[in-house]
């Protein structure tokens, strides 16, 4: 059967690292969410239509993955709870890849600001994400949003039969990728 995982959490929590640690001791493939910010940025700025075309551009790559003889996908993002957009947004990536009967694993990551803000400039991140580089800008987003935005779940508030919520603050990466690999039998 098809598995998708799902890993999200606020900025610089590690989904990234964490979906390429599980790639490689799982053999699924992994989609994060920056390759396709980092495709339409350098065409569309920070715009909505940059917005409009990485949703669409998402939904399509899902349909696809759904008919394909893949085993299993690794998708990353910062999910925002206090908007009914991304609410939205999830649901559709949930439609879309539950129709073709997958089974979706709902990852949660969670860590001090502190340690955020250290992971925010490693040299791995800026490689990999290419809007990231301009780390003041980065900075000042990461550090917004803890004021303007609500980047992990309530408890309870995730009412999925495959979820799980990892404080990775203080764990490497490779044991988070264990810790999911077991929970779900990977």
């Amino acid at each position: 059967m098809k598995k998708f995982v799902f890993i999200f959490g606020p900025q610089a929590v590690g989904k990234m690292t964490v979906g390429q640690e599980l790639a490689k001791v799982t053999g699924m493939k992994l989609f994060h969410n920056h390759m396709t910010i980092d495709l339409l940025e350098p065409l569309f700025g920070f715009s909505p239509e940059m917005w409009r075309l990485t949703h669409l551009f998402r939904q399509e790559i899902f349909k696809s993955f759904s008919k394909s003889d893949s085993n299993g996908m690794i998708f990353t993002k910062v999910w925002y709870f206090d908007q009914k957009e991304d609410w939205e947004e999830i649901e559709k990536m949930c439609q879309i890849i539950a129709a073709q009967g997958a089974n979706i694993y709902f990852i949660e990551l969670e860590a001090n600001v502190a340690e955020r803000l250290k992971r925010n400039k490693t040299p791995h991140r800026l490689e990999h994400k290419p809007t990231k580089r301009n780390m003041e800008q980065s900075e000042q987003h990461l550090l917004s949003s803890l004021e303007s935005n609500r980047l992990n779940s309530k408890k309870g508030e995730i009412d999925k039969e495959n979820y799980l919520r990892i404080d990775n603050t203080y764990l490497s990466v490779e044991e988070v990728a264990q810790i999911i690999k077991k929970e779900f039998q990977l």
